[in-house]
């Protein structure tokens, strides 16, 4: 099996069924007889460009990259404690551990307006173009929580 049809396993994985880690994903390859190591398995994820994001009870899942804007809006809420704008950028604070989490739902999501993400383990920093939309996103995401 070619690595393109090992990733389309996986894609078909992901859109059957909430599943929440990388040894999910390897035991659902296995019982299709594709055996991957843990190091192939995650260069998948990460070129198919997985997300993971957070069910109504909390619990973290993964999920395919496209989202529309209401969804985006809809995936990146639950990560977001609070958010503060300084000029061109944006501060917001997660629960410890999920600012990467949502730096990669921001990232995955191409904005335009938006040049790049800087995650600690509870803050994140999104560096807008201008102020402007810096604003936008301030205000769009504080409508959401």
């Amino acid at each position: 099996m070619n690595k393109q049809e090992r990733q389309n396993r996986i894609k078909r994985i992901i859109q059957k069924g909430r599943v929440g880690t990388q040894e999910e994903i390897k035991a659902l390859l296995e019982e299709e007889g594709i055996s991957v190591t843990q190091a192939t398995l995650s260069r998948d994820l990460r070129e198919i460009g997985l997300l993971k994001l957070r069910d109504g009870e909390g619990r973290l899942y993964y999920s395919l990259s496209n989202l529309t804007d209401s969804s985006f809006l809809e995936a990146i809420s639950p990560f977001i404690l609070k958010v503060a704008r300084a000029s061109f950028m944006l501060v917001i604070h997660t629960n410890l551990g999920e600012a990467d989490v949502l730096a990669n739902i921001i990232d995955a999501e191409n904005e335009e307006g938006i040049l790049g993400t800087i995650a600690g383990a509870d803050t994140l920093i999104v560096i807008c173009r201008d102020e402007a939309m810096a604003k936008n996103l301030e205000s769009d995401i504080e409508l959401s929580l």
